[in-house]
Protein backbone atom coordinates (compact mmCIF):
# COMPACT_ATOMS: atom_id res chain seq x y z
CA UNK A 1 0.00 0.00 0.00
CA UNK A 2 1.28 3.45 -0.91
CA UNK A 3 1.20 5.51 2.30
CA UNK A 4 -0.87 8.68 2.21
CA UNK A 5 2.11 10.65 3.51
CA UNK A 6 4.11 9.82 0.37
CA UNK A 7 1.37 11.35 -1.81
CA UNK A 8 1.58 14.91 -0.48
CA UNK A 9 3.02 16.23 -3.78
CA UNK A 10 0.15 15.06 -6.04
CA UNK A 11 -2.33 16.20 -3.36
CA UNK A 12 -0.88 19.69 -3.35
CA UNK A 13 -0.39 19.89 -7.13
CA UNK A 14 -3.96 18.69 -7.74
CA UNK A 15 -5.48 21.11 -5.25
CA UNK A 16 -3.61 24.07 -6.71
CA UNK A 17 -4.41 23.04 -10.31
CA UNK A 18 -8.11 22.54 -9.58
CA UNK A 19 -8.22 25.87 -7.75
CA UNK A 20 -6.75 27.78 -10.72
CA UNK A 21 -8.74 25.91 -13.38
CA UNK A 22 -11.98 26.44 -11.45
CA UNK A 23 -11.13 30.13 -11.09
CA UNK A 24 -10.58 30.41 -14.83
CA UNK A 25 -13.84 28.60 -15.58
CA UNK A 26 -15.84 30.89 -13.28
CA UNK A 27 -14.06 34.23 -13.73
CA UNK A 28 -12.70 34.23 -17.26
CA UNK A 29 -14.96 32.01 -19.35
CA UNK A 30 -18.63 32.83 -20.05
CA UNK A 31 -19.61 29.23 -19.13
CA UNK A 32 -21.48 30.17 -15.91
CA UNK A 33 -22.67 33.63 -16.97
CA UNK A 34 -26.32 32.49 -17.31
CA UNK A 35 -26.48 30.62 -13.97
CA UNK A 36 -27.99 33.60 -12.14
CA UNK A 37 -29.80 35.87 -14.61
CA UNK A 38 -30.43 39.51 -13.69
CA UNK A 39 -34.02 40.31 -12.75
CA UNK A 40 -35.64 43.00 -14.87
CA UNK A 41 -37.13 44.52 -11.70
CA UNK A 42 -34.23 43.84 -9.33
CA UNK A 43 -34.53 47.23 -7.61
CA UNK A 44 -38.26 46.74 -6.95
CA UNK A 45 -37.61 43.35 -5.34
CA UNK A 46 -34.75 44.72 -3.21
CA UNK A 47 -36.88 47.72 -2.16
CA UNK A 48 -39.76 45.42 -1.18
CA UNK A 49 -37.58 43.02 0.85
CA UNK A 50 -35.20 45.56 2.46
CA UNK A 51 -37.66 46.75 5.17
CA UNK A 52 -37.97 43.14 6.39
CA UNK A 53 -34.30 43.26 7.53
CA UNK A 54 -33.89 39.55 6.91
CA UNK A 55 -30.84 38.10 8.65
CA UNK A 56 -28.51 36.03 6.46
CA UNK A 57 -29.88 32.54 5.95
CA UNK A 58 -32.02 30.30 3.75
CA UNK A 59 -35.76 30.80 3.55
CA UNK A 60 -38.73 29.00 2.01
CA UNK A 61 -41.80 31.10 1.16
CA UNK A 62 -44.50 30.15 1.88
CA UNK A 63 -43.40 27.80 4.63
CA UNK A 64 -45.74 25.71 6.73
CA UNK A 65 -45.23 26.02 10.50
CA UNK A 66 -45.65 22.27 11.03
CA UNK A 67 -46.19 19.37 8.63
CA UNK A 68 -49.95 19.39 9.20
CA UNK A 69 -50.11 22.98 7.88
CA UNK A 70 -49.24 21.73 4.38
CA UNK A 71 -52.83 20.62 3.85
CA UNK A 72 -54.54 23.74 5.16
CA UNK A 73 -56.53 25.88 2.74
CA UNK A 74 -54.60 28.95 3.93
CA UNK A 75 -51.22 27.52 2.90
CA UNK A 76 -52.63 26.15 -0.36
CA UNK A 77 -53.97 29.61 -1.18
CA UNK A 78 -50.55 31.18 -0.49
CA UNK A 79 -48.88 28.56 -2.72
CA UNK A 80 -51.36 29.17 -5.52
CA UNK A 81 -51.17 32.95 -5.19
CA UNK A 82 -47.36 32.94 -5.13
CA UNK A 83 -44.65 33.87 -5.34
CA UNK A 84 -43.06 30.62 -4.19
CA UNK A 85 -39.46 31.26 -3.23
CA UNK A 86 -36.36 29.55 -1.99
CA UNK A 87 -34.29 32.50 -0.93
CA UNK A 88 -30.73 32.79 0.30
CA UNK A 89 -29.94 36.08 2.01
CA UNK A 90 -26.28 37.04 2.39
CA UNK A 91 -24.72 39.69 4.60
CA UNK A 92 -25.03 43.32 3.47
CA UNK A 93 -21.98 45.35 2.61
CA UNK A 94 -18.93 44.92 0.44
CA UNK A 95 -18.28 41.39 -0.76
CA UNK A 96 -14.83 39.98 -0.37
CA UNK A 97 -13.84 36.90 -2.34
CA UNK A 98 -11.16 35.98 0.21
CA UNK A 99 -13.35 33.90 2.54
CA UNK A 100 -15.20 31.97 -0.23
CA UNK A 101 -11.94 31.31 -2.11
CA UNK A 102 -10.24 30.11 1.09
CA UNK A 103 -13.24 27.87 1.82
CA UNK A 104 -13.17 26.54 -1.75
CA UNK A 105 -9.45 25.73 -1.49
CA UNK A 106 -10.01 23.89 1.80
CA UNK A 107 -12.88 21.98 0.16
CA UNK A 108 -10.59 21.03 -2.76
CA UNK A 109 -7.96 19.82 -0.29
CA UNK A 110 -10.52 17.71 1.58
CA UNK A 111 -11.82 16.13 -1.65
CA UNK A 112 -8.27 15.45 -2.84
CA UNK A 113 -7.16 13.97 0.48
CA UNK A 114 -10.21 11.68 0.64
CA UNK A 115 -9.71 10.64 -2.99
CA UNK A 116 -6.04 10.01 -2.26
CA UNK A 117 -6.93 7.92 0.78
CA UNK A 118 -9.14 5.67 -1.38
CA UNK A 119 -6.39 5.47 -3.99
CA UNK A 120 -3.89 4.60 -1.29
CA UNK A 121 -6.15 1.80 -0.05
CA UNK A 122 -6.65 0.52 -3.59
CA UNK A 123 -2.89 0.51 -4.11
CA UNK A 124 -2.71 -2.40 -1.66
CA UNK A 125 -3.85 -4.58 -4.59
CA UNK A 126 -0.55 -3.77 -6.27
CA UNK A 127 -2.36 -2.29 -9.26
CA UNK A 128 -1.23 1.32 -9.75
CA UNK A 129 -3.79 1.82 -12.54
CA UNK A 130 -6.73 0.89 -10.27
CA UNK A 131 -5.44 3.12 -7.46
CA UNK A 132 -5.13 6.18 -9.72
CA UNK A 133 -8.55 5.54 -11.27
CA UNK A 134 -9.96 5.35 -7.75
CA UNK A 135 -8.53 8.80 -7.04
CA UNK A 136 -10.19 10.20 -10.17
CA UNK A 137 -13.56 8.59 -9.49
CA UNK A 138 -13.70 9.74 -5.87
CA UNK A 139 -12.63 13.24 -6.94
CA UNK A 140 -15.54 13.31 -9.43
CA UNK A 141 -17.95 12.17 -6.72
CA UNK A 142 -16.65 14.89 -4.40
CA UNK A 143 -16.85 17.65 -6.99
CA UNK A 144 -20.06 16.79 -8.81
CA UNK A 145 -22.60 14.31 -7.50
CA UNK A 146 -23.93 16.17 -4.47
CA UNK A 147 -24.73 19.17 -6.68
CA UNK A 148 -27.71 17.27 -8.10
CA UNK A 149 -29.51 17.63 -4.77
CA UNK A 150 -29.88 21.33 -5.56
CA UNK A 151 -31.90 20.49 -8.69
CA UNK A 152 -33.87 17.70 -7.04
CA UNK A 153 -34.88 19.51 -3.85
CA UNK A 154 -34.28 23.23 -4.40
CA UNK A 155 -35.42 23.66 -8.01
CA UNK A 156 -32.06 24.82 -9.31
CA UNK A 157 -32.03 24.78 -13.11
CA UNK A 158 -30.85 21.40 -14.39
CA UNK A 159 -28.69 23.24 -16.94
CA UNK A 160 -26.80 24.94 -14.08
CA UNK A 161 -26.26 21.60 -12.35
CA UNK A 162 -25.17 20.01 -15.65
CA UNK A 163 -22.56 22.74 -16.13
CA UNK A 164 -21.31 22.26 -12.57
CA UNK A 165 -21.13 18.50 -13.22
CA UNK A 166 -19.00 19.13 -16.31
CA UNK A 167 -16.79 21.36 -14.15
CA UNK A 168 -16.50 18.53 -11.61
CA UNK A 169 -15.54 16.12 -14.40
CA UNK A 170 -12.82 18.53 -15.56
CA UNK A 171 -11.48 18.81 -12.01
CA UNK A 172 -11.53 15.03 -11.59
CA UNK A 173 -9.72 14.44 -14.90
CA UNK A 174 -7.13 17.04 -13.94
CA UNK A 175 -6.67 15.31 -10.57
CA UNK A 176 -6.42 11.90 -12.30
CA UNK A 177 -3.70 13.06 -14.71
CA UNK A 178 -1.66 14.75 -12.01
CA UNK A 179 -1.79 11.61 -9.88
CA UNK A 180 -0.93 9.45 -12.91
CA UNK A 181 2.14 11.63 -13.55
CA UNK A 182 3.34 11.88 -9.93
CA UNK A 183 2.18 8.60 -8.31
CA UNK A 184 5.20 6.77 -6.86
CA UNK A 185 6.41 3.89 -9.03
Amino acid sequence: MVPLSSLWLPILLSAVAVFFVSSAIHMVSPWHKSDYPKLANEDALADAVRPLALPPGDYLVPRPGVAADRKTPELQEKVNRGPNLILTVIKNGPRSMLKPLAGWFIYILVVTILATYIGSCLSATGDRHTAIHGVGIVAFIGYALALWQMSVWYHRKVSTTMKATVDGFIYAVLTFFIFAAVWPK
